[in-house]
């Protein structure tokens, strides 16, 4: 059995590997007639792609053959014509060649016929000559003279109806403009102030404000340089000075005293000090609301701050900055007409008087002063020319610098607008101040009562009691010497020592 199964199985295998053998020699025959079949179907495909690549190789070749061909006739034409433009370049050229030769025969013709008529004219020159007996020059001056005398009466009068024409017109046109221009205007007249009146709430308060000894109202008198008047009028303080600076920060003093009611020596100083700090401010914004008013900006703070400082000046009773924004707006109107730079004299006009300002600290006429303020804070050259041309005492060298001065004259020749007796007294006050602050020693002084009295304070360390008598006699005598003024002027000098000290 064994036997049996090992035979049947050596069999098995045997059949199982001719079956092997016999399929893979069928699947053999199989692939090779595929692989015969598809490099039939290859070299078929090869081939249609040759005889393709051959006929698009042989249509290019014929394309570029054919371009060629055309490049080449244009080439030819293109050389065919240069060849004929510079044949008939050539003939031009002769024929410039012959013109020219022709125009040099023809010029040295002319300048034979020039040298003939040349002759013959001087022939006949010495023949008119020796006929007249008169040389050329002569005869020029001669004709000359002669048709000079003809035409000189028709040329005058010429003349003088064309000055007469022009002058008319511009008359004409010169009114018209100054009427326009004031018709625009129409500013409120001034008047000039030197009292100031604080409304009194409490009658109990006048005993506060004059304080013990006269205390308290001698201490505000001296700090702020005003005159103060308590019993001439019911429920009323009166400020008076002729400076509106110091009325003004009186004022502001004395109603933050009387608001406060706390009155004495060392409360009345600081209260000063802050009025006057806070019409510095006013000052500063006097200034700013102007420019704005007449429509500048980018003016600088340093001349902003001058320009403020006008609200509390006057010239022959007219507000000074109340008549620079006046002028500034009579002047736009006049440049528009005119046809001058606006800004420029709108500029000039609101800085025009700005000097007066600084006049009391500065020497010079207040227009050279304003010139040179104007440059020396960085404004335009043409503005601080103009604004210091503004007075007879400098030739006006610009448009703008004459409508400065017209409109100057037209906002100070209103009526109203100019009141002569009180800037008159106003500088009379100025040169009674100045007069005793001419000596050494002195710490300020301040002309009070209309004039009446100046108030000295002198330096406690640089004068004492002995010299403070003879200062007073000197001071006297100067007023004497220099001044005209109507009755007695009390010179009151005044030496005061002060102790502080603080406790910790």
């Amino acid at each position: 059995m064994i036997v049996l199964a090992i035979v049947l199985a050596i069999v098995g295998l045997a059949i199982g590997g001719a079956a092997g053998v016999f399929y893979m020699r069928q699947q053999s025959g199989k692939a090779e007639e595929e692989a015969k079949k598809e490099l039939t179907k290859a070299k078929k495909e090869a081939a249609e792609t040759i005889r393709k690549a051959e006929e698009e190789a042989a249509r290019k070749s014929e394309e570029a053959r054919k371009d060629e061909q055309k490049r080449r006739g244009e080439l030819k034409d293109i050389e065919q014509r240069l060849i004929a433009r510079e044949d008939t370049l050539d003939k031009k050229l002769d024929e410039l060649d012959k013109r020219s030769e022709k125009l040099r025969a023809s010029e040295g013709e002319v300048e034979d016929l020039k040298s003939e008529i040349r002759v013959i004219r001087e022939k006949q020159q010495d023949k008119l000559e020796k006929i007249a007996k008169l040389t050329k020059a002569d005869a020029a001056e001669k004709l000359m003279s002669m048709t000079e005398r003809d035409i000189k009466n028709d040329l005058l009068g010429l003349v003088s109806k064309l000055q007469n024409e022009a002058k008319e017109e511009a008359e004409e046109l010169s009114a018209v403009i100054l009427a326009t221009t004031m018709e625009r205007m129409a500013s409120e007249v001034t008047s000039e102030r030197t009292v100031t009146a604080v409304k009194l709430e409490d009658e109990e308060m006048k005993g506060r404000i004059i304080g013990k000894e006269g205390r308290n109202i001698q201490a505000l008198q001296r700090a702020t340089g005003v005159d103060i008047l308590v019993d001439e009028t019911p429920g009323m303080i009166i400020l008076s000075s002729f400076d509106p600076v110091r009325r003004e920060i009186a004022r502001q003093a004395m109603e933050m005293l009387l608001k406060d009611g706390r009155v004495h020596p060392g409360r009345i100083e600081e209260v000063v000090d802050k009025a006057q700090k806070q019409v510095q401010k006013d000052v500063v914004r006097a200034g700013e609301d102007a420019a704005r008013e007449v429509g500048l900006v980018g003016i600088p703070k340093e001349i902003l701050q001058l320009l403020g400082e006008l609200k509390y000046r006057t010239s022959y009773g007219q507000n000074v900055l109340k008549h620079s924004t006046e002028m500034a707006q009579l002047a736009a109107v006049m440049a528009d007409e005119l046809g001058a730079d606006v800004k420029t004299v709108k500029y000039a006009a609101l800085t025009h008087d700005m000097g007066k300002a600084l006049s009391h600290k500065v020497e010079g006429k207040h227009h050279h002063i304003s010139g040179e303020m104007l440059r020396k804070y960085g404004a335009p050259e043409e503005v601080a020319l103009a604004a210091e041309q503004h007075h007879d005492d400098m030739e006006a060298t610009t448009l703008e610098a004459l409508i400065i001065r017209v409109c100057d004259a037209i906002s100070a020749a209103r009526p109203g607008a100019r009141n002569i007796s009180a800037e008159n007294f106003a500088e009379r006050m100025k040169d009674l101040e100045n007069t005793a602050l001419g000596f050494d020693g002195i710490e300020k002084a301040y002309a009070i009562s209309a004039g009446r009295e100046v108030r000295v304070f002198v330096k406690p360390k640089s004068i004492d009691d002995l010299q403070a008598i003879k200062l007073a006699r000197d001071i006297a005598n100067k007023i004497e010497s220099t001044m005209q003024y109507p009755g007695t002027i009390k010179v009151n000098v005044i030496r005061e020592t002060r102790a502080v000290e603080f406790a910790k």
